[in-house]
């Protein structure tokens, strides 16, 4: 079964993960490709999904967007799985207990016909070169921390429950 492990980045760290989720599909022994989603074309050819974004003002990026708008009804027949990745690691104190209620925002603003079999927050990357110096002095404020807060083992478990669940469709 080939698995379009797509995404949309804007540094790189969506990227990242992205390619851990595809690796981690094809050592189970299924085919999986990452590739960034404003490249894809061909989206009929593949049997199932597992598509991200990287989430700004509590939102998927444009391309993440489009490419699920435009590709509504092949999405609806097949398995679809969903990332995002942010910054709830990064944030310490009372901040980072409101990071769980991001989650429902960002799925409200993806298409409400948009069926899907799970959706995962993780966390990403975050350097001071993200942001404009006035976004730094209030990332602080907010108590953030810089740093890469990437839990691979976290990306590995929850992929291995789509490798089981597509090994199990395959058998039915």
């Amino acid at each position: 079964m080939d698995v379009l492990v797509g995404y949309a980045t804007a540094h790189g760290s969506t990227r990242g993960v992205a390619e851990r989720i595809a690796a981690t599909i094809g050592r189970a022994g299924l085919k999986a490709e990452a590739r960034a989603l404003e490249t894809v074309d061909d989206a009929d050819a593949y049997p199932a999904f597992v598509l991200g974004s990287a989430v700004h003002d509590q939102t998927w990026l444009e391309p993440a967007k489009t490419f699920v708008r435009d590709n509504l009804d092949i999405l609806g027949s097949r398995p679809v799985w969903l990332f995002s990745v942010g910054m709830p690691g990064a944030l310490r104190g009372p901040w980072k207990r409101l990071a769980p209620k991001e989650i429902p925002v960002i799925l409200r603003a993806l298409p409400a016909e948009l069926r899907y079999r799970s959706h995962e927050l993780f966390s990403g990357v975050i350097s001071s070169a993200q942001l404009s110096r006035s976004g730094r002095v209030l990332f602080h404020l907010l108590g953030g921390r810089f740093g890469d807060y990437r839990d691979w083992g976290a990306i590995d478990a929850w992929t291995s429950g789509i490798v089981e669940e597509l090994t199990r469709d395959s058998r039915a």
